[in-house]
C-alpha cells in the first residue's frame, strides 16, 4: 500500500496537480497581499475588508446570497465553463504537438458565425429544431477546423511560425464576419434600437437543450453544453493517451524529425493537430450561442473575443491535460462569480478579482519549473537513500574486514 502510495506521488500526473495547486495558493496569496495593501493605503476599505473579500472570492457562486442567487450564478458559471473549457483544449492539444495554437479567437469567431448563421437561416418547427440545431453545431464546427487548417498548412509545407500566421489569421476572421453580417441585416437584432448585435438563435425556434436544467438553476442560461464539453475532453484524452493518432501527434511535438524518420507523416500530423483545435474552439463558441441567451457581438474588426485568449491560461494551469483543463476551466469561473459579489459586499471593485487570477495565470507559468524541481527533489532523495554499487561493495568490503 505504501509502495502504491509513493508511485502515485512519484507519477507525472501527480506532479502536474501538485504544481497546479501551488501556482493557485501562491495567486491566492499575492491577491490577497494585494487586498491588504488596497485596504492599509485607502480610507474608504477597512482592513476587515481584506479578509472578507478574499472569503467572497473564494466562496465563489455560493457567496451570492439567498439559494436563488446562488442557483442562478451557479448556472451560468457552468454554462460560461464551457467554451472556455473547450478553447482550452484547443490550446492544450496543439501544446502537446509541439504547437503553439494562439489562432483560438479566429477559430472562435469562425464557429460562431457558421453556427449562428446556419441556426438563423433554415425554417424551424418543434419537429426538425434538434436537427438544425446539431446541423449549426457540426457546421461551426467544420469552419473552426478550416480556420485551424490554414496556420497548419503554412507550419507543414512552408515551415513558417504557427504563431504569426495565427495572428493574422485572428484579424481576418474579425474583419470576415463583421463584413457578412454587415451586408446580411436579417441577422441582426434591430429590437429596442439595438443594431451591434446579432439575433439569438431562439428567434428561428433553435437553443440548445437544456433537459430540465434550467428549473434547477432557475433564471440561468444554462444547458447541456458542459456536459457535451466535458465529453469532448475526455474523448481527446482518449485519443491522445490511448490510440495510435495521439501517440503520433505527441510524438511529432517531441521531436519532428525522429518521427518523420521513424515512418510517421509529419506534416500531415501537424495539419491535424492545427485542425482539431480549430474545431474544438469553434464548438465552445457554437455552443456558446446556439444557447439561445446569448447574442453575438458581429462588429468585432476592432476587438477579439476573451474567450479565445483565456483558453491559453486554463491550458497552462492544467498542464495540458484534457482532464485537468475540465477542473482549471471551471475553477477559473469560479473565482470570477467570486469576484462579482466584491462590490456588492465589500468596498472593493470587483475586478479585483481580475487581478487574483492573472497572478494566478502567472504563476501557472511556471508549473512546469515547479514539476522540474519536485522532480530534482525525487532523484537527490533516491540517490541519498540509495547509494550506487560501488559504495555498497566498498561498504561491504569494510564489513568483511
Amino acid at each position: 500500500m505504501k509502495n502504491k502510495f509513493k508511485s502515485l506521488l512519484d507519477s507525472a500526473g501527480m506532479k502536474s496537480v501538485i504544481s497546479s495547486l501551488l501556482c493557485i495558493v501562491a495567486g491566492i496569496l499575492v491577491g490577497w497581499i494585494v487586498l491588504l495593501i488596497l485596504a492599509l493605503t485607502s480610507d474608504k476599505i477597512p482592513i476587515s475588508d481584506a479578509f472578507r473579500g478574499l472569503g467572497i472570492i473564494l466562496a465563489g457562486p455560493f457567496a451570492s446570497g439567498g439559494l436563488r442567487n446562488i442557483a442562478f450564478v451557479l448556472g451560468d458559471m457552468f454554462f460560461e465553463s464551457a467554451p472556455l473549457l473547450l478553447t482550452g483544449l484547443s490550446v492544450a492539444i496543439a501544446f502537446k504537438t509541439g504547437l503553439f495554437n494562439i489562432g483560438a479567437p479566429g477559430q472562435y469567431l469562425m464557429g460562431a458565425m457558421g453556427s449562428v448563421i446556419v441556426a438563423l437561416s433554415i425554417p424551424t418547427t418543434p419537429k426538425n429544431a434538434f436537427w438544425v440545431w446539431l446541423l449549426a453545431l457540426v457546421v461551426g464546427m467544420l469552419c473552426g477546423m478550416i480556420w485551424g487548417l490554414i496556420p497548419g498548412i503554412f507550419k507543414a509545407f512552408l515551415n513558417v511560425n504557427e504563431v504569426i500566421v495565427c495572428i493574422m489569421s485572428n484579424w481576418i476572421a474579425a474583419n470576415i464576419v463583421s463584413w457578412v453580417f454587415a451586408n446580411n441585416k436579417q441577422f441582426i437584432n434591430t429590437a429596442g434600437g439595438k443594431t451591434a448585435y446579432t439575433l439569438p438563435t431562439t428567434a428561428n425556434g433553435v437553443s440548445t437543450p437544456k433537459l430540465g436544467l434550467d428549473k434547477l438553476f432557475p433564471g440561468s442560461n444554462i444547458d447541456i453544453g458542459i456536459f457535451i464539453a466535458v465529453l469532448i475532453a475526455v474523448g481527446i484524452f482518449i485519443l491522445m493517451n490511448k490510440t495510435t493518432l495521439g501517440y503520433e501527434l505527441k510524438a511529432c511535438g517531441h521531436n519532428k524529425n525522429a518521427a518523420k524518420y521513424a515512418g510517421m507523416n509529419e506534416k500531415r500530423n501537424i495539419m491535424l493537430s492545427m485542425a482539431i483545435a480549430g474545431g474544438l474552439a469553434a464548438i465552445g463558441a457554437s455552443l456558446y450561442y446556439l444557447n439561445g441567451g446569448a447574442e453575438l457581438a458581429w462588429n468585432t474588426y476592432g476587438k477579439l473575443p476573451d474567450n479565445g485568449f483565456n483558453g491559453i491560461p486554463v491550458a497552462l494551469l492544467a498542464s495540458n491535460n484534457p482532464i485537468g483543463v475540465i477542473f482549471s476551466s471551471i475553477f477559473l469561473r469560479f473565482i470570477d462569480k467570486g469576484g462579482y459579489n466584491l462590490a456588492g459586499f465589500t468596498a472593493y471593485n470587483e475586478y479585483v478579482s481580475d487581478l487574483i487570477i492573472a497572478v494566478i495565470i502567472y504563476f501557472a507559468g511556471f508549473s512546469k519549473l515547479i514539476k522540474d524541481m519536485i522532480s530534482r527533489r525525487k532523484v537527490k532523495q533516491a540517490e541519498v537513500v540509495a547509494p550506487d554499487d560501488g559504495e555498497k561493495e566498498t561498504k561491504k568490503e569494510e564489513e568483511d574486514k
